[in-house]
């Protein structure tokens, strides 16, 4: 399969010379506070929430532990492992964000083009007044949180009409970031997902994330269960490698999160591309939107960590704030994201400075809230156990 040499040279290079690999992994020998933490917290959601499997990495100081609970398919019983693959839904987006990213680094685009630079049948329309920050940040003017019906992808953009002025409004939106993905990987004359398969996605060291899950690796990839408890897998639709189309695991999950914990680690070119997608573009309430992640100072509360992740915020539009100039944060950040698909649901949150993070990974779509809250009193426990190591 065709991919450019424009990013494929340094990106593969990142995959052949990455120190992520070298990080240890425990998986029974947690201390016995985040353990407690992760089992008070995640557990009982199982029952709660008719969840039939649950997997929980945490990552602190580059040690990575893991808790596995239930079930990856209900018809062979197969439990959840560190392996076991999860459709992360929205997750995604923050691999859209880094291939958008190394386009700015490495492909000569610039968040300040139009989205017509790329795609020259959308000159003159509605979405061309929106730059590719603001299909990047959701702040095109009202595009929606999904397709609607209409004939093909390339007619809806050139028949849409935006309800708000760019940058003055943020509405969650998978056309919004996913055509951002869609020209990024055109700026870098190649196929999006060819790019995250073959520099991404290695570039990052990751060995078990996957666009399109090969025959071999089948047998890891668990099964989604909808709210009648049949399972099921996502369909593909206009933009949905780009806007929801990963599926992982906690182990590759946890290499992920320390890739942006410590870009450093990284080859040049793309340590800049994800130090990119930590600088905060809005503000939009409680909450400052970047390139696929989400921002708060840290510590957080919970009732702000909920605010941000409301479904208000992924429903409705909501005021948003340019930040002049962008902020690359200077105190400790948490940098959150929630996924979902009709069978699974995700969540991934991490603060640098802290050298923490937590990713869960479950096969139904149970409710942001009881995710949101979990992680937040595991992550509460991580903060005073690496506080307690560097005493």
């Amino acid at each position: 399969m065709f991919i450019t040499k424009k990013i494929a040279a340094p990106l593969a290079l990142a995959a052949a010379t990455t120190c992520l690999s070298s990080i240890a992994v425990l998986a029974d020998d947690a201390p016995e506070a985040i353990a407690a933490a992760v089992d008070a917290a995640f557990q009982p959601l199982l029952e709660e929430h008719d969840v039939p499997g649950l997997a929980v990495g945490v990552t602190i100081g580059g040690q990575h532990y893991f808790f596995n609970y239930g079930l990856a398919a209900k018809d062979t019983k197969a439990p959840v492992s560190e392996n076991t693959l999860f459709e992360l839904g929205s997750v995604s987006k923050t691999f859209t964000a880094t291939l958008g990213a190394s386009a700015v680094v490495i492909g000569g685009m610039s968040l300040a083009d139009h989205p017509s630079k790329y795609m020259p049948e959308l000159e003159g329309k509605g979405v061309d007044k929106a730059t590719l920050l603001n299909l990047a940040t959701y702040t095109a003017g009202g595009l929606p949180l999904q397709f609607p019906d209409a004939p093909g992808m390339e007619a809806y953009f050139q028949q849409w009409t935006p309800d708000a002025a760019p940058g003055e409004q943020r509405r969650y939106s998978n056309p919004s970031i996913g055509l951002f993905g869609y020209l990024g990987a055109r700026a870098l004359d190649g196929d999006f997902t060819d790019l995250m398969e073959k520099a991404i996605i290695p570039g990052l060291g990751l060995t078990s994330t996957y666009m399109r899950v090969p025959e071999e690796a089948m047998d890891n990839y668990a099964w989604g269960y909808n709210r009648d408890g049949k399972p099921t897998r996502v369909n593909p639709g206009w933009l949905a490698a780009e806007a929801y189309g990963v599926k992982s695991s906690t182990a590759d999950m946890l290499r992920f999160i320390d890739a942006n914990i410590a870009p450093e680690t990284l080859e040049p070119e793309l340590r800049q591309a994800v130090e990119g997608t930590h600088i905060g573009y809005f503000r939009v309430g409680e909450m400052v939107q970047g390139l696929g992640w989400e921002q708060y100072p840290f510590p957080v509360s919970l009732e702000r960590l909920l605010a941000g992740n409301a479904a208000t915020m992924a429903m409705e539009p909501n005021p948003a704030t340019e930040l002049t100039p962008p902020v690359s944060p200077t105190e400790p950040t948490l940098y959150n994201k929630t996924g979902s698909t009709n069978g699974f649901g995700a969540y991934v949150a991490f603060v640098p400075e802290e050298k923490i993070g937590v990713v869960m990974l479950a096969n139904k779509n149970f409710p942001i809230p009881a995710r949101i809250t979990a992680t937040h009193a595991v992550l509460e426990a991580l903060a005073g156990e690496w506080a307690k190591r560097a005493e």
